[in-house]
């Protein structure tokens, strides 16, 4: 709590412990609601580069109009707005609203940026003026990186004058300005995407080595779009998950396809159900060939490429906490990152060889060169794509696998829902293709709407959401 004319009240940031400043000071007003968040609209704005467990609205500070002392005093509350890794004051969650104690400490989220809540003596009793800081208070600011004190340190009062500032000369120059590489530091791993730069530049690399060997040329130019596909769809899902369960994933597929299995799948959704797809140039109805593509492509190829996720599942109630969270499948998130790696085993091995096979020997005739181009023309939109093709499909799939484990008890209602949906999304893109090009877009963009929605509501449900790296987008 605080005074109306003879204090005046403000949230002060708690300087970096790395590299320690004066603190930002953000005055509170009896008559506007302080609101804290990534939002630009938010009073105190927090970078959401910086403040990845922040939520948008995260809380908010007000007064508590119509309750005040004898002598005047007002009293300010911190309220939650729901926010998804909550609010914490002086170390405890806040459940609802809680009145404020001068000193008390605001932090957003567990290791998140942290505010004292402050008062001081007004030297204008009709006035309210705010406490002097390093940096002009600003009521929308986006505020610099912030790292927590380490915890059972003593918190220690701010006082309400901040520290006075060494001023440089408007022409100083560092040595950190002039060679930036020097204090980068992790930032450079972990926020320039410093290993996403440097599998491009060997990729680049072994494709100069490979010109003049096409199917080299192919093979590393079709891993690297997958890769970089795969890696899109990694970031929205933001869970860590081990690059070799991951690529483990996508060869059990690629093995799955080149072994006896595939034979046995064939037999059973196009010889005994009825998914034997057309062949030749005779036109076929609309609806006859959907059913034939639901059964023979949809039912098969997803679950086909849904075997990975199940094996992962099962060495993961093998295993010993933590393992079998990082390398089993016990969330909607886990099935999503394992059924789209699985996707892409399934697209390399299809579209190399598979249809640059059958593009090679229908172009060659026209030339070699001719050949290459039209292959190579068909290898970039097909294994790019598969972020809204064969990734989405076995990606929604996943998420209801990951979600069967969350919610065991309706496990056969959620894995029949998400299979079938996830085969009907196959057929229909299978469906269309042969119709026009303005359909299959549409298809495919819904099957990536279906894909990211999975991802969003994975996310929301994961029992590891405060760890959550995922990338945001913004207008």
């Amino acid at each position: 709590m605080t005074g109306t004319d003879r204090h005046t009240t403000f949230l002060r940031l708690l300087p970096s412990g790395d590299n320690p400043t004066a603190a930002s000071c953000y005055p509170l007003t009896a008559t506007e609601t302080a609101v804290l968040g990534r939002e630009p609209q938010c009073q105190v704005v927090l970078d959401p580069l910086v403040y990845r467990a922040v939520s948008r609205r995260h809380a908010e500070v007000k007064s508590v109009l119509g309750f005040e002392s004898p002598d005047g005093t007002r009293f300010w509350q911190v309220c939650d707005l729901k926010s998804a890794n909550g609010t914490f004051v002086n170390g405890e969650r806040l459940q609802d609203c809680r009145v404020l104690q001068a000193g008390d400490r605001i932090m957003l989220g567990q290791n998140g940026p942290e505010f004292v809540f402050e008062c001081q003596p007004s030297k204008n009793p009709t006035k309210h003026t705010a406490p002097p800081a390093a940096h002009p208070p600003s009521p929308k600011l986006h505020l610099p990186s912030v790292n927590r004190r380490k915890s059972g340190s003593v918190p220690d009062r701010l006082s309400a004058t901040a520290p006075p500032i060494r001023r440089r000369e408007p022409d100083a120059v560092s040595l950190t300005q002039l060679f930036p590489i020097l204090s980068t530091g992790r930032q450079l791993t972990h926020k320039a995407y410093l290993f996403p730069g440097g599998i491009t530049v060997a990729f680049v690399v072994l494709m100069f080595i490979a010109v003049g060997n096409p199917f080299a040329f192919n093979m590393l130019l079709a891993a690297y779009l997958a890769g970089a596909a795969y890696y899109f769809v990694y970031e929205l899902c933001g869970k860590h998950k081990p690059w070799w369960i991951l690529s483990g994933a996508a060869v059990f597929t690629l093995l799955l396809l080149i072994s006896p299995v595939l034979k046995l799948f064939v037999f059973v959704f196009r010889q005994v159900l009825p998914g034997d797809l057309p062949t030749g140039d005779s036109p076929v109805p609309f609806p006859i060939l959907l059913i034939k593509m639901f059964f023979g492509a949809g039912l098969m190829e997803e679950l086909l490429k849904a075997i990975p996720v199940f094996a992962a599942y099962l060495l993961g109630t093998q295993l010993r906490s933590p393992y079998r969270e990082r390398l089993g499948v016990w969330e909607p998130l886990d099935g999503i990152l394992l059924g789209s790696a699985s996707a892409v085993g399934f697209t390399l091995l299809e579209t190399l060889a598979q249809y640059l096979p059958e593009v090679y020997k229908a172009t060659l005739s026209s030339g070699e060169g001719a050949a290459q181009l039209a292959s190579l023309q068909l290898l970039i939109p097909r294994v790019l794509g598969s972020v809204a093709g064969h990734m989405a499909y076995s990606g929604y799939l996943g998420y209801f696998i990951g979600l069967s484990v969350l919610r065991s008890r309706r496990r056969w209602l959620i894995l029949s829902i998400g299979y079938l949906t996830a085969s009907g999304l196959h057929a229909l893109w299978n469906t269309v293709g042969s119709i026009s090009p303005v359909f299959l877009a549409l298809v495919g963009l819904l099957s990536y709407a279906f894909l990211a929605a999975a991802i969003l509501k994975a996310r929301e449900l994961s029992p590891t959401r405060s760890q959550n790296f995922a990338t945001r987008f913004y207008k």
